[in-house]
Parts: structure tokens; sequence; C-alpha cells
């Protein structure tokens, strides 16, 4: 049995395109489920409640960018979620380095490290940055 050229690139067409739509779905996916996690979120709630880092970054608006799952520096375990986080602002940009482990009877995440550093080499810890009241006083 003969198969023609045509029938191959058709089916090398139809693979290529099968294959590129499975890993986007799997891409998205995969970003969907950190999008939704509890230490993803606790950072985000972190970094949107320190005014020095928000007027740093010239937001809002925050537009907080896909995580770049090559990135060594992100790496989830059951216990422990360690990211990443590109986040922009209007002014600039940078990246929220955090740290969260999970509680093994609650099953709750805490958040252990929350560092913004921005492209222009500030750093702001927003675990150990002053609130805007305890500033005043």
């Amino acid at each position: 049995m003969r198969v023609s050229t045509a029938q191959l690139q058709q089916l090398t067409i139809f693979t290529t395109v099968l294959t590129g739509g499975g890993i986007g779905t799997m891409y998205y996916l995969q970003q969907k489920k950190f999008i939704e996690s509890d230490y993803h979120g606790l950072a985000l709630q972190k970094l949107e409640a320190c005014p020095a880092a928000m007027e740093s970054l010239g937001a809002p608006p925050l537009k907080v960018h896909n995580i770049h799952l090559t990135d060594r520096n992100n790496c989830i375990t059951q216990h422990t979620a360690q990211l990443k986080i590109p986040v922009t602002g209007s002014k600039t940009g940078g990246y929220l380095y955090t740290s969260s482990a999970r509680d093994p009877n609650t099953k709750s995440w805490s958040l252990k490290h929350a560092v913004l550093q921005i492209r222009e080499g500030q750093t702001i810890d927003l675990l150990n940055h002053p609130s805007p009241v305890a500033a005043q006083t």
C-alpha cells in the first residue's frame, strides 16, 4: 500500500495542529490553576495592601502576568509554594517573589515571604513594610 506525499503532508499538518492545541490547552489550564490558588491570591492581596509598592509600580491598574513555567523560582509541592509573579503598573514593572507554607492540619496556606523587586532595583518587603497608620504616629 502506497501513501501519497499529499496524504503524508495532511497527516503532518493535522498532527502538528492537534499537538499545538493540546500544549496550548495545558498551558492555559496550568496558569488558571496558579491564579485560582490560595498561595497566589494571598501574595497579590499583600501587594495590593501596600501603598508604597503600588505607588512604585504606578498601580492601580495592576497587571498580573502569566508565571514563567520554566523559571526555577517557581516550585510548588503539597506543603510549600514558591512563586515569582511578574507584575506591572503604569510606571514600571517587576517581580513579586513569594513563599507560602500549608498547614497540614487545616490545609490552609499562609504567606511566609513576599518581596516586590522593581526593575529599577528597588526592593520592598511586603510582610515587614510599615503600615500607613503606623507611619503617621
